[in-house]
């Protein structure tokens, strides 16, 4: 149903886009400086469990949508990749706000149960998994294949899938780098400008290339 060359591309692009830093990465790094390392897996989990809820409307309800109109995909593919690039120009612009976010995070209650919840919270209502899902899916889309839910249902599993491995890594990383992490705002601004660059370059890419 999905070439390997689409497929290919479509890793690439989501994996970039997915360890770059965004509210799960933020709140991911602010949870293995808080609790350390043992709160990487729990929360990352929960992370991913929002995800799906989103994942599994955007494919049911856009799906059914663009599956009727070769301009409709079209359009939606351009809107995407123009929301890229301005949601990376917003990233660079905020940058210096990773610290504060990553210090109001510090507090949290330590049980498993919690920190499920607290991250299936962050995920089901993370900005850039609906951008994911709403914007970069479309765009390795083959209509020609038909089933374009069955399509982006698959295509978002594989994001989940990355996104799973990315935030546990995250976690880890950031419960085993506690104290050099957290004391450091600059470090953190450089991460959400490096961010805001690469969601800037990918945008541009794929609007340029929308219409391929």
């Amino acid at each position: 149903m999905i070439g390997a060359d689409r497929l290919a591309a479509f890793l690439a692009v989501v994996v970039v886009l997915i360890a770059v830093p965004g509210p799960s990465v933020v709140f991911m790094v602010s949870r293995g400086v808080a609790l350390g390392r043992r709160a990487a897996l729990p929360t990352a989990l929960g992370n991913e469990a929002g995800l799906m809820v989103q994942l599994v409307l955007v494919a049911l309800g856009l799906g059914s949508i663009v599956e009727r109109s070769q301009v409709v995909l079209s359009l939606v593919k351009f809107a995407g990749a123009l929301y890229l690039v301005y949601l990376g120009v917003q990233t660079w612009r905020h940058r210096r706000e990773l610290a504060g976010e990553l210090n109001a995070g510090r507090h949290t209650p330590a049980g498993a149960g919690r920190i499920f919840r607290d991250g299936f919270l962050v995920g089901v209502s993370n900005p850039k998994g609906l951008l994911i899902f709403t914007a970069v899916l479309p765009q390795f889309v083959d209509a020609a294949s038909g089933n374009i839910p069955l399509q982006l249902l698959v295509l978002g599993m594989i994001c989940v899938g990355v996104a799973l491995i990315s935030d546990v890594s995250w976690g880890l990383f950031a419960g085993s780098a506690r104290t050099w992490l957290g004391k450091s705002a600059r470090r953190l601004e450089i991460m959400g400008g490096a961010s805001g660059a690469i969601m800037i370059g990918l945008g541009a890419e794929l609007a340029l290339s929308s219409e391929s």
